[in-house]
């Protein structure tokens, strides 16, 4: 039977968004969204510190630059109309709209390729003819170089849009089911013969793939021969260091484009979601790594980027040296922590006379408590503004969709069954774990203000604590809900009622508070003797207990005692439901009620595993494991234990629960 479409000339199509996966679009906005704004902050920020500052007025850096703009072109015109669609149903994109974006992510995309080829010469000048490099390299040259590169992407890509206007004007259908104009999405809804669009499409991006990576490689072989013929090893691993971060960013830009668009063309048998979301990583990817991998591998950048930020807070470390010097003179304790604050100085360019540290009062054996203490992160400030980043994405994450889980099953009404209440606790206490420590820990990393008076960090503490030990009894609850519902579903409302739950959540919040109030009062009494640096980014408890001039065993042993009991009753009640849950979904009959009943408890084991996993490495780090792993990893192993699971646990149960997507 013969098939008959009715073609005509739209003045505008209609983008889908992602194909098959409309009910997540608007989960989907949450993480797509935070990732093109910290795309954005992160080549901004590369722009504004290679504009400001005259000694990176180098090839190295231009070609960067060239690479952010273009980064920030390929994201912008891509991200803003998806979270239209996301958002507000926004489908709607003119012709000439649709085709000034298509030429635009294409036209770019071979213009990335063509700057990292430039960058690739530039290695090569840099490593083989390092003599020679500011006299072949010059201003000129670069522009020259980015000039070729721009006049490469328009002239291969320019005829695509002219040659969908003139020899392509009838399509079957407006509806293009992708999230932007992709040319092989937009040529799919011709009525004309596209075999012409296709071939120079696909010849066009296999040729500019082709040549470019045989001169990648060219350039590549002769940087490792002249890396092996350097005289020492150091210097060996100090240069394949620095070309290792430019193959990294090449084989990210690469890698994704050559896997979109042979599935484009001959992988229809792959879900149209799966191309569609493929084809947006390859366009958010690299706008957010490469000024990680270029940024934190390159030192000037670094060092620039943080004398930008010291200028913000100067006046607040001068403020904390000035109480340093006027407090701790000769003590052992007392001049480890000047000599900490003191170096700190240091690497912040704030000179502090040595002679004015030497003649202080007399080292303090106070037993009051200070007033205030400082934390921070030894070891990483050069990476703290980059971190601010990260951890605000995450948070704004976590605080957005927890918040969304509240209010979705607050208000509706078929959500007050018992999987709900546990899972909107969850999201409160979630929100109160990650609120408790991370808009201080976000300060500290964005304006260098470690301050933190002694009653609010002692009440961060118990919160961050209190808020965990809850955590893993609502673990514990929500493990029994989905052993009553699989194993006793005739009884489910019968046993679990709102009485009865409202019994749980109290008992497990009681619990916590019993546990925590003994150890806050036994660190809020130890003698600080004026040591007032926590070498954290938040009030934990054996941070705080370090920094006391008395011995913090008591108060450490009794947090591990205590929180291995709590989490090994907890996870051992919660293996022996997964055992009894799992025996009773194989002796299931159906194949399909087996996988359904496995689905659901499999996001509930990935929660479990994303709490308990951190948590526990951390605390026995802390405890065992100080002399062996860096500090800084320490911190940063607690902080991702107060940030992930308030950040997954909303995407987890978001994307798993029907009703909640309903």
């Amino acid at each position: 039977m013969l098939t008959f479409h009715v073609c005509w000339a739209p003045s505008s199509f209609q983008l889908t968004g992602i194909p098959g996966l409309e009910t997540l679009h608007l989960w989907l906005s949450i993480p797509l969204g935070f990732t093109y704004l910290v795309a954005v902050v992160g080549n901004v920020t590369i722009l504004a510190v290679v504009r400001f500052e005259r000694s990176l007025r180098q090839p190295m850096y231009f070609f960067l630059c060239m690479l952010a703009v273009i980064n920030l072109v390929l994201s912008t015109s891509t991200m803003p109309k998806l979270l239209g669609i996301f958002w507000f149903g926004a489908s709607d994109i003119g012709l000439y709209t649709c085709l000034a974006q298509m030429f635009l992510i294409h036209c770019f995309t071979t213009v990335e390729s063509g700057i990292f080829l430039a960058m690739a010469f530039d290695s090569y000048v840099a490593i083989c003819n390092p003599l020679h490099h500011t006299t072949v390299l010059t201003h000129a040259v670069v522009g020259r170089l980015g000039l070729a590169a721009l006049l490469h992407g328009v002239l291969y890509i320019g005829p695509l849009p002219l040659m969908i206007c003139l020899w392509l004007p009838l399509y079957k259908s407006q509806r293009i089911s992708h999230s932007y104009c992709e040319h092989m999405a937009v040529v799919t809804l011709a009525c004309g013969d596209s075999r012409v669009n296709n071939v120079y499409g696909l010849s066009t991006g296999l040729l500019v793939l082709i040549l470019d990576s045989a001169a990648f490689a060219a350039a590549y072989v002769m940087i490792f021969r002249a890396v092996m013929g350097l005289a020492t090893p150091e210097a060996r691993l100090k240069t394949l260091g620095t070309c290792s971060s430019h193959i990294c960013a090449i084989l990210i830009f690469y890698v994704p484009i050559a896997v979109s668009s042979l599935i484009h063309r001959f992988g229809h048998h792959v879900s149209p979601s799966i191309h569609t979301l493929l084809a947006n990583f390859y366009l958010l990817i690299p706008p957010i790594l490469n000024p990680i991998v270029y940024a934190v591998r390159a030192k000037q950048i670094q060092e620039r980027l943080l004398q930008k930020i010291v200028k913000i807070e100067m006046k607040s470390r001068l403020t904390t040296a000035s109480f340093f010097l006027s407090k701790y003179t000769h003590g052992e304790e007392g001049s480890l922590f000047m000599i900490y604050h003191v170096l700190k100085m240091d690497q912040l360019k704030i000179r502090i006379p040595v002679s004015s540290m030497m003649l202080g009062l007399h080292y303090n054996h106070t037993m009051e408590p200070p007033a205030s203490f400082f934390l921070g992160i030894p070891g990483l400030q050069s990476s703290h503004f980059w971190l601010a980043i990260s951890l605000s994405a995450m948070y704004t994450t976590a605080l957005l969709g927890n918040i969304f889980i509240v209010t979705v099953i607050w208000m509706d009404s078929t959500l007050q069954e018992p999987t709900y209440w546990f899972l909107c606790v969850l999201a409160a206490v979630d929100i109160v774990m990650a609120s408790s420590a991370l808009p201080k820990m976000v300060g500290i990393f964005c304006t260098g203000d470690s301050s933190i008076s002694f009653n609010a960090c002692f009440t961060q503490m118990y919160f961050v604590h209190t808020a965990t030990a809850v955590e893993t009894g609502l673990l514990l609850a929500m493990a029994f809900d989905r052993y009553i519902a699989i194993c006793k579903p005739l009884h489910y409302k019968r046993i679990l009622t709102p009485q009865v739950m409202l019994g749980m959540s109290t008992v497990i919040i009681i619990r916590a508070i019993i546990f925590m109030t003994p150890l806050s009062w036994m660190v809020s009494h130890l003698p600080f003797c004026d040591s007032n640096v926590i070498l954290h980014s938040y009030c934990e408890h054996i941070a705080m207990s370090k920094s006391a001039c008395a011995n913090p065993m008591p108060s450490s042993l009794y947090s591990l005692i205590g929180s291995s009991i709590i989490v090994s009753t907890d996870v051992a009640f919660i293996a022996a439901s997964y055992n009894l849950i799992l025996r009773a979904v194989f002796s299931l009959s159906l194949k399909k009620a087996q996988l359904k009943a496995l689905s659901t408890c499999g996001s509930y084991m990935g929660v479990m595993a994303l709490y308990y996993l951190p948590g526990m490495a951390s605390i026995y780090i802390a405890w065992l494991g100080k002399d062996i792993v860096p500090l800084h990893t320490q911190v940063l192993l607690a902080d991702l234990y107060l940030v992930i699971p308030p950040t997954l646990n909303p995407i987890i149960y978001g994307l798993r629960t029907k009703q909640i997507r309903e």
